[in-house]
């Protein structure tokens, strides 16, 4: 029987996410959106992880602007968001109050999808927005943060899976951020978690092309009865970004599987975006390094992303002759910390101890504070046991965290619209853009109010800023 294959393509979000710091500008998409609307994807996923930040802190856009205007375009396909649950957007645990009201204003302003997830897969960081998602009339698509360790194996992903779809789960994403899982590890992932999932609740394969893996094991999750794919679009494809979106279309045509999508509507939109790849490189955002096959993704299990960041906390240091050294460090952290995935934002807590550790020639001799929450239970429950020594020795006698970190925050969105000067506030989703990116959001501000007086300033820009996941 023929079961068509859904597409999800990334280009409006992580595609230029991962090659190019999130530095696409909304008027190098509107040519093409109408276009993009007549593709017959299963959706375009255009908003969240780093758009958020990188529209006010270097584009000069106003995030919730952006999302509206794509919505004016997009009317036949649902626009996809990713969020970090309890941490939304940002790099801390919000209170309740403000992640409910910050998926309101999504659903609102045009997201149909939200695909949720939390670093340390704990389902009570991801409670609060998957409620919310459902109350306000979005499809909840819950992500399992993919990585490999004694703690993770598929038995544990198959039943966070059912428990995720039984919280209110539409759609279940494996999230393979780092481009760790194999594609036979896929074809035996998707078959045990269709076996126990309903017939009803589509299993969404997320994954990159950092290891040179990730064609082989779309097709492979696709065999094994995957309902959706993320792809990009090939200028913005493969490499540290999805998997191109094209040859695959073509590979699955005249099959059971075929998409259905006519690859000759893509040539003129593919031709566009290769315009908008040039703007990229010639800015110098976008590096051919980054279309290279890294087998350290898969030796060390470090994300492009964390790899680039160690790379320049090194270079800092003047320590650049220590990478060897700190990428072999990383997974002894992680097994002392319990396993946790290594994605935003634990990969940076690892990956920080870890230069730590090498650097100072003795083992968490110095601690970040990071560090001793994430061992503390600040952050959520840790996939596995961590060390006792490694514990005593950095939480000491404190007491650790059993509970979910948020129920500690006591609500807090009426506290940030009364430091927020009323000034700034042109909208209500302001309030939510100044309690995510305190600073970048009041420099926004300045510069909109200034760019409205007709004195037009342009933002800071920067050319090696690395975007977490």
């Amino acid at each position: 029987m023929a079961r068509k294959v859904l597409i999800t393509d990334t280009i409006l979000r992580d595609a230029h996410q991962s090659q190019a710091a999130t530095r696409m500008r909304l008027d190098e998409m509107l040519p093409v959106l109408d276009q993009l609307d007549e593709i017959g994807y299963y959706s375009l996923e255009a908003w969240g992880g780093a758009t958020f930040d990188s529209c006010m802190r270097y584009l000069n856009e106003d995030p919730w602007e952006r999302l509206r205007i794509l919505k004016k375009h997009l009317k036949k396909t649902p626009i996809q968001m990713l969020l970090r649950g309890q941490n939304l957007l940002g790099y801390k645990h919000y209170a309740d109050d403000v992640v409910e009201k910050f998926v309101e204003a999504s659903i609102r302003n045009g997201v149909s999808i939200v695909r949720v997830f939390d670093a340390l897969n704990d389902p009570r960081n991801m409670e609060t927005a998957m409620k919310a998602i459902k109350k306000y009339g979005g499809v909840c698509e819950a992500a399992i943060c993919y990585t490999t360790s004694p703690v993770h194996t598929t038995e544990y992903f198959v039943k966070l899976a059912k428990q995720l779809e039984d919280m209110g789960a539409d759609n279940i994403c494996i999230k393979d951020m780092a481009n760790i899982l194999l594609p036979y590890t896929a074809y035996d992932l998707v078959k045990k978690m269709k076996a126990v999932l309903k017939p009803e609740t589509k299993i969404h394969l997320h994954t990159h092309n950092t290891a040179g893996t990730g064609d082989m094991i779309n097709l492979k999750a696709i065999e094994a009865g995957c309902d959706i794919v993320d792809t990009a679009l090939s200028p913005l494809g493969n490499g540290t970004s999805q998997p191109a979106t094209e040859p695959l279309i073509a590979t699955l045509k005249g099959t059971e599987y075929d998409t259905g999508i006519d690859i000759n509507k893509l040539l003129p939109i593919t031709e566009h975006f290769r315009t908008v790849a040039e703007r990229l490189t010639k800015d110098g955002f976008l590096s051919p390094k980054v279309l290279k096959v890294d087998i350290n993704t898969l030796v060390y299990q470090v994300p492009g992303g964390m790899l680039s960041n160690l790379i320049s906390q090194l270079k800092q240091q003047n320590k650049s002759d220590k990478l060897i050294e700190v990428l072999q460090e990383v997974p002894r952290v992680r097994k002392d910390f319990g396993y946790p995935s290594l994605v935003t934002p634990t990969s940076q807590i690892v990956g920080t101890q870890a230069v730590l550790n090498v650097l100072n020639g003795e083992r968490y001799k110095m601690v970040t504070k990071e560090s001793k929450g994430l061992l503390k239970g600040e952050y959520g429950k840790l996939p596995g046991t961590p060390d006792a020594e490694v514990v005593k020795k950095i939480v000491g006698n404190e007491q650790i965290i059993t509970h979910r970190p948020a129920d500690d925050i006591a609500p807090e969105y009426e506290k940030y619209r009364s430091e927020l000067d009323p000034n700034f506030i042109t909208q209500e989703e302001d309030v939510l853009s100044y309690a995510l990116f305190n600073q970048v959001a009041i420099n926004f501000f300045k510069n909109r109010m200034a760019k409205e007086k007709g004195v037009d300033k342009d933002l800071a820009s920067s050319k090696d800023r690395v975007y977490p996941v």
